[in-house]
C-alpha cells in the first residue's frame, strides 16, 4: 500500500514523500527549503531512498543541492542537472523512457511539455501499485495500464484565468504562458478518460494554481467524471 505525505504543493513550493510498507521513502521533488523538508520528515531525511526532480525550477529543486550534501541521491535529466548546477557523486542523470530502479521501486522517467530544460514525469513500480507522477506540463502524450494511483498536476480553470485577464489581475503574457505550460482542469480531465483506471484507488490533485483555481470545484468535478476518490494535496 502507497502512502503519499504532502510536504508542500503549489507554485512557492513542492514536495511530496511516498513510501510503501517494503521499502525506504521516496522525495517527489525539493523545491521547499531542506529545513521544511526535515521538519515535514520528522527529521528522517537520512531514511530516504532518494529524490526525483521532475526540472529544474525553483519551486521543484531549491532543496537538491542540500539533499545531495546530506546523502541523498537525487535522480533528474542532464539538461535539469546543468541547469541547477548540481554536482557531485549523489547526482544520478536520468533519461526518458529508460527505466532505473531506486530501492524496490522501478521508474520510468516520460518527457513532458513545460517551458524548462528538459522536464519529465515519472512511472513508479513496486510490483503491487503503479503510480503516475505528472506536473507543470500542458498535457500528457502517454496512457498508461494499470495504474493505481495518480498524482497529476490541475493548475487552472480556464474560466477563471479568462475573468483574472479581463478583470486587469492577470497580464495577457501570464495567462499565455500558463496555458503553454500547465496543465487545466478540462485537459486534465481529458487525460483521465483517456487512461486505464480501473485500478485506481485515488487521484492526487497537484499544483493548483492561487488566483486561477478553486479546489473544492476541481474535486467535485474529477469525482463526478471518473468515479474515483480525489484528493487536493
Amino acid at each position: 500500500m502507497i502512502s503519499i505525505t504532502p510536504l508542500a504543493s503549489g507554485s512557492t513550493g513542492n514536495c511530496y514523500c511516498v513510501s510503501n510498507v517494503v521499502t525506504p521513502p521516496v522525495l517527489l521533488e525539493a523545491g521547499i527549503s531542506f529545513t521544511r523538508i526535515q521538519r515535514g520528515l520528522k527529521f528522517g531525511v537520512s531514511k530516504l531512498s532518494g529524490c526525483l526532480i521532475s526540472h529544474e525550477h525553483g519551486d521543484h529543486s531549491k532543496a537538491v543541492k542540500d539533499l545531495m550534501a546530506h546523502g541523498v541521491d537525487c535522480y533528474m535529466s542532464q539538461e535539469t542537472a546543468i541547469s541547477i548546477g548540481a554536482p557531485g557523486h549523489r547526482l544520478h542523470i536520468v533519461y526518458a523512457l529508460e527505466k532505473f530502479r531506486i530501492c524496490g521501486w522501478e521508474v520510468t522517467p516520460f518527457d513532458v511539455e513545460h517551458d524548462a530544460a528538459e522536464p519529465l514525469g515519472f512511472l513508479m513500480e513496486d510490483g503491487v501499485e503503479r503510480l503516475l507522477y505528472v506536473t507543470d506540463t500542458a498535457y500528457c502524450r502517454y496512457r498508461f495500464e494499470g495504474l493505481t494511483r495518480i498524482m497529476i498536476e490541475c493548475n487552472y480553470s480556464l474560466d477563471l484565468l479568462r475573468e483574472g485577464v479581463k478583470s486587469g489581475d492577470i497580464p495577457l503574457s501570464h495567462k499565455n504562458r500558463v496555458m503553454c505550460s500547465h496543465m487545466s482542469l478540462d485537459t486534465l480531465i481529458t487525460t483521465l478518460k483517456a487512461n486505464d483506471l480501473s485500478r485506481v484507488k485515488g487521484i492526487h490533485l497537484l499544483h493548483l494554481s492561487d488566483g486561477n483555481s478553486d479546489a473544492e470545484q476541481f474535486k467535485r468535478a474529477i469525482q463526478e467524471e471518473t468515479g474515483k476518490p480525489v484528493y487536493v494535496c
